[in-house]
């Protein structure tokens, strides 16, 4: 997948940012609209305080000496540096004095607060306009009109109280704006461009982020092609980063490593079904062909028909336990669990092994003190523990003493230890004893004992399925099977 934004586009972490972008941009104009309107509210509060205050200091002026006072008061104001707007004019509107030269029309015509802020021309102001301008434009225009309409885009603008004095004479306060219009213009930039910035570094961002993302995903789509290829030994790619990606990819990796590992049982499986289950075939035809050639009596055909028979049960129980350990590894089970009383298990298999046991002449004894319960199957239990049993008495026969076999039960920690010990051979290498729980797997060499080699395998995925543990441990001499089982909490 080619990294162009299109592509980038089409990931579900470009379009959350993509989504978060144009929320944040939302937001980020809504806020600089928010101050400049604030601002401006907050310049013209502050503005008419000011004309208020002006209005009170002329107001007191008139009443100490009227008109003349007022007009020597305006005179003197309208001369300072950065002073206010302060416009006296007769009941006409003509200007008498002050420092404004030309209003727009219609400011004065009202009285109270100027609804909209108007266009002025202060004295001293326009004299390079008026030059430019020729005799006969200025004849086409009323006197001081041409001011106002070049002052268009480049006049000052500015709000002002309008008031009669007794005499119907008219009054302007005002207050120029360039300097409330240049501060909010300030703040109108500065969040324009804050706005521009954190916008662009939101856009590389999420650019780049997208293409990392994209990047991972492509990584994970090869490799994903790669294990649908047959390599099953792949792995998704993992960062080590910690997120999302890298928690996919560890679960995915885990789900592999448990498919590869069923596979390659199911492959042990065919290559020992193949070889371990020839040669008792290979019997059933060679005896149904003996007992077909020649002239035999019916005693001979009824003998050869109970070993067929027998044959057939044997095998018949190996593909039972193939399958039931196949279901038990793969976690697909029929099998119910309740409260299992781990010593009245243990006390009837070695009542069932007894016999056997003392045919073989082993000693089978048990070691059992308490009450033991875990939450399992008891079927499924004893099975395992009459597998190990049974191959417990059938290797203490090379005892170099007495043969016997051990079962003890206890409790360690968190955990009910059942424990098989003989004291045959055992199994002194750690690679052996680790195979003996694979399926078809038989150390003897001889195999002149009877046996499939999926007792100790069955036995594994029972514990397996009581997510307990099977250990085969060293006995000196002799070799100790522990089935190790979570134990059940009292309630």
């Amino acid at each position: 997948m080619a990294l162009s934004l299109p592509a980038i586009m089409r990931t579900t972490a470009a379009r959350l940012s993509a989504l978060y972008f144009l929320l944040f941009a939302l937001c980020a104009v809504l806020l600089v609209l928010y101050m400049t309107s604030l601002s401006a509210r907050m310049l013209t509060a502050q503005t008419q305080e000011t004309i208020n205050d002006e209005v009170l200091g002329l107001a007191r002026a008139y009443q100490r000496g009227g008109l003349p006072v007022l007009v020597r008061v305006v005179e003197a104001r309208s001369r300072q540096p950065g002073a206010n707007l302060y416009l006296i004019a007769d009941t006409n509107g003509q200007i008498l004095t002050g420092n404004v030269q030309s209003l727009e029309p219609g400011v004065i015509e009202t009285e109270g607060w100027t609804t909209e802020p108007f266009s002025y021309r202060r004295f001293g102001e326009g004299e390079l306009e008026r030059q430019r301008s020729t005799p006969a434009d200025q004849n086409e225009t009323q006197p001081g009109q041409n001011e106002v309409q070049a002052e268009g885009e480049k006049g000052h603008n500015a709000i002002a109280l309008v008031l009669r004095l007794p005499n119907q004479m008219i009054m302007l306060v005002g207050r120029d704006l360039g300097e409330p219009e240049r501060f909010r213009a300030v703040i109108r930039r500065s969040l324009m461009l804050a706005l521009g910035m954190m916008g662009l570094g939101g856009l590389l961002i999420w650019f780049f982020v997208g293409r990392a993302a994209l990047k991972r995903i492509d990584s994970v789509s090869e490799a994903s092609r790669r294990i649908m290829g047959g390599d099953l030994s792949g792995r998704l790619p993992v960062t080590g980063a910690g997120d999302e990606f890298d928690r996919l990819s560890e679960n995915l990796n885990a789900m592999l490593a448990r498919i590869a590992t069923l596979n390659e049982g199911l492959k042990q499986v065919s290559d020992n079904i193949a070889h371990d289950l020839k040669t008792p075939l290979t019997r059933l035809r060679n005896r149904a062909e003996a007992t077909l050639s020649g002239k035999h009596k019916t005693t001979d055909y009824r003998q050869a028909l109970e070993g067929t028979i027998a044959e057939s049960e044997q095998l018949i129980k190996t593909f039972n336990a193939i399958l039931m350990i196949s279901r038990l590894e793969a976690g697909y089970s029929s099998e119910s669990t309740s409260r299992v009383d781990l010593a009245a298990a243990v006390r009837d298999v070695v009542e069932l092994y007894e016999p056997v046991a003392e045919e073989a002449g082993v000693t089978l004894e048990s070691s059992v003190v308490g009450d033991f319960a875990v939450n399992g199957n008891r079927e499924l239990i004893g099975q395992a523990l009459s597998n190990i049993v049974d191959n417990a008495i059938k290797y203490s026969t090379d005892a170099t003493g007495k043969p016997a076999v051990r079962v003890a039960l206890g409790r360690v920690g968190g955990e009910v230890r059942l424990s098989v010990t003989d004291n045959g051979q055992g199994i002194p290498d750690d690679a052996d004893r680790a195979r003996a729980t694979e399926r078809f797997v038989r150390l003897e060499k001889s195999r002149s004992q009877p046996g499939s080699g999926l007792g100790l395998s069955l036995a594994k995925a029972i514990m397996t399925f009581h997510n307990g543990r099977l250990d085969l441990l060293p006995a000196n001499p002799g070799l100790s099977v522990v089935m190790g089982f979570p134990a059940r909490e009292n309630h």
